[in-house]
C-alpha cells in the first residue's frame, strides 16, 4: 500500500478486495433478475437471509481457488457502516454480514470501529454527478481508537460498485491503525455496464485503486 501526501487524495493508493457475486442494476436475462433480487433481500434487513449467504461464502473459501486463503484466522471483520450516521435501531446489513462470516470461522471477530459522524448520500438513489466521492467517505468516518490494533483488517460491506466508500474507509483505518494490513471483502459486486451477466455466483479477487481522480475496482 502506497501512502499519499495530498489532502485531496486518500491515504492509501489501493487495496486488495474479494467479492463472491455479481449484481446487474440494468441488465437483461434470468441471472440479471435474479441479481436485482438477491441485492434487494440483502438490504431488507433479514438476518437469517445474510446467514444463509455467509455460509455460501464459507463454501467458497474453502473450495474456490479466487477465495481460497483470503480469510486467516486471526483477522478481525470491520464492517463498513450505511450512509447514514444514525444506526440505532437500523438494519446494518453489513455489520450483520461479518458477525455471520466469524461464526463461519472466516476471521477471529467482528469489530465495529468504524463509524460514520456525518451522513451521505446513497450512491444508489443519487443521480451520476452526485454521487459521493470518496472526499466526502473519507470525511465522514471516523475510527474508535484501540490500544491494541489488529495485525490484519478485512473491512466488509454488503455490496460494492467502484469502491469510493472502501477506500476511503481503509484511507482512515490506516491512518489509525498505521501497522495493521488492510484489505476489503463485500458479498456482492456492481456490473453496471454489462448488458447480461451469465452467473450469479461468480468469485474474485482484485483491487480497488485511486486512479484519475477517482476509485477504480478491478474486476
Amino acid at each position: 500500500m502506497t501512502t499519499l501526501g495530498s489532502k485531496n487524495s486518500p491515504v492509501i493508493r489501493a487495496v486488495e478486495y474479494a467479492s463472491c457475486y455479481v449484481y446487474s442494476p440494468t441488465g437483461s436475462g434470468t441471472v440479471c433478475e435474479q441479481s436485482r433480487l438477491l441485492r434487494t433481500l440483502l438490504k431488507a434487513g433479514d438476518a437469517a437471509f445474510v446467514l444463509k449467504y455467509a455460509v455460501r461464502v464459507r463454501q467458497q473459501v474453502n473450495d474456490s481457488p479466487p477465495l481460497a486463503g483470503f480469510f486467516g484466522d486471526s483477522d478481525v471483520l470491520v464492517p463498513v457502516p450505511g450512509s447514514t450516521a444514525v444506526e440505532a435501531g437500523r438494519f446494518w446489513p453489513a455489520k450483520c454480514l461479518a458477525a455471520a462470516l466469524v461464526n463461519e470461522g472466516l476471521g477471529s471477530a467482528a469489530w465495529s470501529c468504524l463509524r460514520r459522524i456525518r451522513t451521505v448520500r446513497k450512491s444508489a438513489t443519487a443521480a451520476p454527478g452526485e454521487r459521493p466521492t470518496v472526499s466526502l467517505h473519507y470525511e465522514s468516518f471516523c475510527i474508535e481508537p484501540s490500544s491494541k490494533p489488529p495485525e490484519t483488517i478485512i473491512l466488509v460491506d454488503d455490496v460494492v460498485t467502484k469502491g469510493r466508500t472502501l477506500l476511503a474507509a481503509a484511507s482512515r483505518l490506516h491512518e489509525a491503525f498505521p501497522a495493521s494490513r488492510i484489505r476489503a471483502f463485500a458479498l456482492v459486486r456492481t456490473m453496471g455496464l454489462i448488458p447480461e451477466v451469465r452467473r450469479l455466483l461468480d468469485p474474485c479477487r482484485g483491487e480497488i485503486r485511486w486512479e484519475a481522480g477517482d476509485a477504480r475496482r478491478s474486476p
